[in-house]
């Protein structure tokens, strides 16, 4: 299948779109409302955007299809910006002038920020565009969710592909100085020694482009046979990548979730060809296995859709199966049944979005699969089984 770029949208028709979303102006009591601080605009603009489509496409699905136990959804979203004081104004907003049972947050600073308010109320069950390894605490964040591995799982997922591929491999870590980046290192060193590899080197750097030329030095000098970058989307990735192969360095190259995009990584051109990462999903061409979410996601928009697209149609499949399992059982949409419910979730079949049957324990799915970029194809392709951690 040729993969088409989905086109630039105007500020002025995003706005229109957020405005009119869910459609519904008119409370019904017989409704489940779904809220959302959705980056559409600012640095994130290109994650929101997909989420948003993502969640609007599902919501129309099952509306179209009659519901789910009488009821039908409404998806009431705001624009975030990614600021995490805009997406607490927007979840104020929206939770006072609607009765919210799901809601999706931007950040990991936002979750963190809201939680108590979410214990509070035990009204809303939360999922985002997080995977922070904090918010996988059903303790401490009880109504709330991430839909696929935490940034420790995705680390996990690659160090087992790497163990299996090349037992007593040299592994480096570069990660941004940032929460985001430092998230998963501490932890993985742990279960990298626990599978027989050695962390060879570890590289913190800005967020962004930045001159790396000091790095790739010492890339060179530890010779690892991966480096894993992580708490980046692009930069300074590509930078790292063709420096260190004008060196003449053997090792292989792999990102985590948000650098993973097909159009993120396709980006980088002939020195993205062959590098590696963790999915959690399938991606929107993939044809090799049947798939009828995804078939359906392709008859309602013909372009190529983003993995945020994903995240945020799974995001919604989600809430809806935890509302349906509470309603079936006569019970009240509180926070703890929708909780207890998403948790009974069992080899749950997805519609072919993960290639395997979930199943939510706790806060988390930690299920992947590694993908490798063909340039010739302009797709990444899968090179290993999905992987699901116990």
């Amino acid at each position: 299948m040729k993969i088409k770029t989905v086109k630039n949208w105007l500020a002025g028709s995003v706005v229109a779109s957020l405005l009119g979303v869910a459609g519904i102006a008119q409370a019904n009591d017989k409704e489940i409302v779904i809220g959302g601080s959705i980056p559409m605009s600012g640095v994130f603009s290109f994650a929101g955007i997909g989420i948003h489509a993502g969640i609007q496409d599902y919501v129309k699905i099952i509306n179209d299809s009659g519901g789910i136990e009488g009821y039908k959804l409404r998806y009431v979203p705001e624009d975030s910006g990614y600021k995490v004081d805009v997406s607490v104004a927007a979840f104020k907003k929206i939770t006072s002038q609607n009765k919210v049972d799901f809601y999706y947050g931007d950040s990991t600073g936002f979750s963190k920020t809201i939680n108590p308010e979410l214990n509070r109320m035990d009204s809303i069950l939360m999922s985002g565009a997080s995977f922070a390894t904090e918010l996988n605490d059903p303790e401490k964040y009880p109504y709330q969710f991430l839909a696929g591995p935490d940034y420790t799982e995705m680390f996990s997922i690659l160090l087992r592909y790497i163990a299996q591929e090349k037992p007593g491999a040299k592994v480096a870590f570069v990660y941004s100085d940032t929460e985001f980046g430092r998230d998963p290192i501490e932890a993985s060193r742990k279960v990298a020694e626990d599978l027989g590899l050695k962390v060879a080197l570890e590289l913190m750097t800005p967020p962004g482009s930045v001159d790396v030329s000091t790095e790739t030095a010492k890339m060179r000098r530890a010779k690892p046979d991966y480096t894993i970058f992580h708490g980046y989307i692009l930069a300074p990735i590509p930078e790292f990548i063709e420096q260190a192969r004008k060196m003449g360095l053997d090792t292989k190259f792999m990102g985590t979730f948000w650098t993973m995009d097909n159009s993120t990584v396709m980006q980088m051109g002939e020195v993205g060809d062959g590098f590696m990462g963790v999915m959690p999903y399938r991606y929107y061409y993939d044809e090799s296995a049947p798939a009828p979410m995804l078939e359906k996601i392709r008859e309602m928009r013909p372009e190529y859709q983003n993995v945020p697209y994903i995240q945020g149609f799974l995001s919604a499949m989600l809430y809806t199966e935890s509302a349906r399992r509470v309603l079936a059982e006569g019970k009240e949409l509180t926070a703890e049944n929708m909780k207890a419910a998403l948790n009974t979730i069992k080899d749950f079949d997805t519609g072919g979005l993960i290639g395997v049957p979930i199943t939510i324990s706790g806060n988390s799915i930690p299920v992947g699969r590694i993908y490798q970029a063909d340039a010739s194809k302009g797709q990444m392709v899968p090179v290993s089984d999905w992987i699901v951690l116990e």
